[in-house]
């Protein structure tokens, strides 16, 4: 986790400084000796493998600096203010994405090749097939203007959240569905399925205690990237609904090439991503226990 997390900060800042202009280039252009003076207050005129060491410095106390077009606020400070609400609205959108993606794939698998099977299939297909920011546009355009069920922006009661959480389970509820289905076919072909059945166990004592545990461990194994998906996805999300999430600020700050503010909240979105892989690395265990994890090596 270190290392990886040592690569993406290094990367970042390789990149971010590569990149053409710089935090204080605008439309507007600066005095010379303004820009001079702005460069040298915030250490932009030492060397470059100065101010590499000192970033690295400042992300090891976590300390990401200040922002350059947010006055008078810190890139933590935005973190802070920015990261409760995506995290409420990536949170909402994890758990429509396992409740109905799950539910889909375990219809689908026990009534294979029915027509339950194919309609879910065909809202997986579609779920996969629909950015996220298409699926956003046709949500407010159906739900919001034309219906008027819901809100069509901001972030004020849980009205608001349903949509844009909505939109940003569409693609991940797709594939837990798939995988719930794959999964869920192979399990109960099983011998300890066919068992179960012959000791006259009822249906759904089978499908939730014996089949369902065994299947849902490709979908943990997908809970890591699918974070990863969904706090991605918040930020163009966040935009479109006008929510005053840490996306939003990540997207503005492109716009303003404010420097710090990319780097600091592309760190801090891979110190969660490592974080995750590594609860879904322990929930993986837990819920077989066949995997065990002793001297580094997997055993049964």
């Amino acid at each position: 986790m270190f290392l990886s997390l040592f690569l993406i900060v290094s990367a970042t800042f390789f990149l971010m400084r590569a990149a053409p202009g710089g935090p204080f280039s605008a439309e507007k252009k600066l005095p010379p000796e303004i820009e001079a003076n702005l460069n040298e207050f915030y250490g932009f005129d030492q060397p470059l493998y100065v101010q590499y060491f000192d970033y690295l410095k400042s992300v090891a106390t976590l300390d990401f600096g200040p922002s350059f077009k947010y006055k008078g606020q810190t890139v933590n400070d935005l973190i802070s203010n920015g990261f409760p609400v995506s995290f409420m609205l990536g949170m909402e959108a994890i758990l429509l994405a396992l409740a109905f993606g799950v539910l889909l794939g375990v219809i689908s698998a026990l009534k294979h090749n029915k027509w339950q099977d194919y309609t879910a299939m065909i809202i997986a297909v579609l779920g996969i097939s629909v950015p996220s920011f298409i699926m956003a546009t046709a949500l407010q355009y159906i739900f919001a203007m034309k219906l008027e069920l819901f809100p069509v922006a901001r972030w004020e009661s849980w009205a608001h959240t349903f949509l844009p959480a909505l939109a940003l389970a569409s693609t991940p509820m797709a594939f837990i569905a798939r995988l719930t289905r794959s999964s869920m076919l192979e399990v109960l072909n099983n011998d300890y399925i066919r068992t179960a059945k012959a000791k006259g166990l009822s249906k759904p004592v089978i499908t939730v205690k014996h089949a369902m545990r065994n299947a849902m461990l490709p979908v943990v194994s997908y809970i890591g990237p699918l974070t990863a998906g969904i706090l991605t996805g918040s930020f163009v999300i966040e935009k479109i609904f006008g929510i005053p999430g840490l996306g939003l600020h990540f997207v503005t700050s492109i716009t303003n090439r404010d420097y710090t503010v990319i780097m600091g909240v592309t760190v801090f979105y891979s110190i969660l991503l490592l974080a995750s892989v590594l609860i879904v690395d322990i929930l993986y265990g837990l819920i077989d226990p066949r995997i065990k994890l002793s001297g580094g090596k997997k055993g049964a």
